[in-house]
């Protein structure tokens, strides 16, 4: 496990949350900072400013670190939004705060003394407003990848460029889950299921498109079922990388890399 230094002292507490379940979910992995940055397409560098406290993670690195790391999205998003909200009131303060620090001290009450009841009550509403929002933006965002993740492949397969999708216009049946043709081929020593070509793509729980049905194809040939082939990385994807990965003694995380890509290509179907 990393032996963390300390985080500065005057780091709001909040935003302190979040660094630590960070580090935890960091140090859980078992992931240095360069595979960290491996994974998640930000860099080494930032991911030291933002696990010591230098500077506050983008919400897209924590989505990343929590999918990376099996913790749930939307609680660690809210911890998130939360923080920001103390970043910015750090930054809005006297020039001699620091970022991230609490505009003013906060008084300590007495043993005897208890906070109102409705200050943990509108916390708690806001927090479950805050996760309903999250929500339903990831399914709307979801959907709106799919429909145009579909519209490519159905261009491909005419031989013409297809138009991306209006967001603001989808047809219902447009976002439903599709079934493709898996058509594998072995060229070059290589075998290739006519959707993409891709030998490093990195592919992970919640993307879709054409890399994704690849992959599916591949594993379903390869004798490990991914469920149906319908572009769409979710638990039953996972779950079928994790035994690839697990029969040919690769890094069993769930995510779709070089190594794992060279194993599905090459693998002998079982």
């Amino acid at each position: 496990m990393s032996r963390w230094k300390e985080l500065p002292a005057q780091l709001h507490p909040q935003i302190r949350q979040l660094i630590v379940r960070l580090r935890r979910l960091k140090d859980h992995g078992e992931l240095s900072t360069r595979q960290l940055a491996a994974k998640t397409g930000y860099s080494t560098r930032s991911w030291d400013r933002y696990l010591s406290g230098r500077s506050l993670p983008p919400r897209e690195a924590v989505e990343a670190m929590a999918r990376i790391g099996g913790d749930d999205p939307a609680r660690l998003l809210v911890l998130h939004e939360i923080a920001a909200e103390r970043w910015a009131e750090g930054r809005a303060a006297s020039p001699g705060t620091p970022p991230g620090a609490s505009a003013a001290p906060e008084r300590e009450t007495g043993p005897m003394e208890q906070q109102p009841y409705g200050r943990f009550l509108r916390g708690a509403v806001a927090v479950g407003a805050v996760a309903l929002v999250l929500s339903v933006s990831a399914a709307l965002l979801l959907a709106v990848q799919l429909a145009e993740a579909r519209a490519a492949v159905e261009g491909d397969r005419a031989g013409t460029v297809a138009a991306a999708p209006d967001a603001t216009a989808l047809d219902p049946a447009s976002v439903l889950p599709a079934r493709y043709t898996c058509r594998p081929e072995r060229t070059d020593g290589r075998w290739y299921a006519g959707h993409s070509r891709t030998q490093d793509a990195v592919v992970a729980y919640g993307q879709v498109g054409p890399e994704v049905i690849e992959a599916q194809c591949l594993l379903r040939r390869a004798g490990v079922s991914p469920g149906d082939v319908d572009g769409i990385f979710g638990p039953l994807t996972q779950r079928a990388v994790k035994r690839f990965q697990t029969r040919d003694g690769l890094a069993v995380d769930g995510v779709i890399g070089r190594h794992t890509w060279d194993a599905l290509r090459g693998a002998a179907q079982k």
